[in-house]
């Protein structure tokens, strides 16, 4: 995939800022408000805060409205959530008032941070709107030997996803942006290493989709997780959980 050039990338950030705020509207209605999605949600906050410790530096990529921003605080962890819409970070600073998060209004192709500040790089849904190689490239700048990415991203190879990301129509339909993509497991994973990345993992996950009633999650789900275990069916599932370390210090 080739990278975009310098006027290409502007335009990108540009319908992100026109753009995030009606689709963190649509996603959450879409996603998270559902008795399926709340249990979705629930588990995409479980991954991306599980190596996370009281007293780390955290940057959080594209914190939108917060919705993950104050899950994210409660495992101690120092943390600033930023995002490239004015609006989104406004609505996030009322929306989770803690003491221990600076909500910022920053790029993430050109971070206001110094080179290793983070322990960890997170972000949900949100490698996708960007420029890969460029957005990896400050990602791994700004992290800490020993530092880690942790990313859930939606999965170009489950059917759905698919037909959203390339049919124009319900590209319009589900508030994508022009440039909004998904990734399939196997590339992503080459990029993170080709970017320097070490340990990558890149590991397909949710088969419960939003839309499942919620009396049929007891039934569901256990079949879910039971797919992801299934070597090809796993590959088709809705989202790919990514972690991938910084010089990652040995175990003791």
């Amino acid at each position: 995939m080739a990278e975009n050039g310098p006027a290409m990338i502007e335009q990108r950030l540009r319908d992100e800022i026109v753009n995030g705020p009606h689709y963190g509207e649509l996603g959450a209605w879409k996603m998270w408000l559902t008795p399926a999605g709340r249990e979705g949600w629930r588990r995409r906050v479980d991954l991306l805060r599980r190596r996370l410790r009281p007293g780390m530096s955290v940057l959080e990529i594209g914190c939108g409205t917060g919705l993950f921003t104050r899950d994210l605080a409660k495992t101690g962890a120092r943390v600033v959530a930023i995002d490239i819409s004015p609006e989104l970070v406004e609505r996030a600073r009322r929306e989770v008032p803690e003491p221990t998060v600076e909500f910022r209004v920053d790029n993430a192709y050109d971070l206001d941070a110094e080179d290793r500040t983070f322990d960890a790089v997170v972000g949900s849904s949100v490698l996708h709107h960007l420029d890969v190689g460029r957005a990896l490239a400050e990602f791994r700048r700004v992290l800490r030997p020993g530092g880690v990415l942790a990313l859930s991203e939606p999965n170009m190879a489950n059917p759905i996803i698919f037909l959203q990301k390339n049919v124009p129509l319900l590209k319009r339909l589900a508030g994508d942006t022009p440039d909004e993509t998904a990734f399939v497991s196997w590339s992503l994973q080459r990029r993170l290493e080709r970017a320097g990345f070490e340990d990558v993992t890149v590991a397909p996950y949710n088969f419960l989709h939003p839309v499942i009633p919620g009396p049929l999650i007891g039934w569901v789900d256990p079949l879910c997780r039971f797919l992801e275990r299934i070597p090809v069916a796993r590959e088709i599932a809705g989202s790919l959980f990514v972690e991938a370390w910084v010089q990652r210090r040995p175990v003791t």
